[in-house]
């Protein structure tokens, strides 16, 4: 995970996992970082098609996903993260038109609901 990503993990660590059902991120402890660090880049396919397959597009998008239970707390790093995903080369709002509405997931955030209020945070 980037550096300028990592802040907004609790424990500020490199590796991260995601949960392929309700896509919650939680920091991996140090002793299995090692183990799931060459496999980070290609799992990001096994959550969803609608999450984008490179790193640079689908961490930040996730990080922002899992902020969003709390938009006000949250809205400047969800901001940064988002337009992180934009600088990537992806469409944050695509993605998560995409994710609402695959049927394999149960998000922890209702993106639904979110997904109007993120908008008017990007533009």
């Amino acid at each position: 995970m980037p550096n300028r990503h990592r802040e907004y993990l609790a424990s500020n660590t490199a590796v991260a996992s995601c949960c392929t059902r309700c896509l919650t991120v939680e920091p991996v402890t140090d002793a299995d970082a090692d183990a799931d660090a060459d496999a980070a880049d290609s799992e990001f396919d096994l959550l969803s098609d609608a999450v984008p397959g490179a790193a640079e597009k689908a961490v930040p998008l996730l990080l922002a996903l899992d902020l969003a239970e709390s938009l006000v707390t949250n809205r400047a790093a969800i901001e940064s993260l988002l337009c992180d995903v934009e600088r990537a080369g992806a469409d944050p709002l695509l993605a998560i038109d995409r994710l609402e509405r695959d049927p394999d997931l149960e998000p922890a955030v209702d993106l639904e609901r979110r997904s109007h209020q993120i908008e008017q945070l990007l533009y």
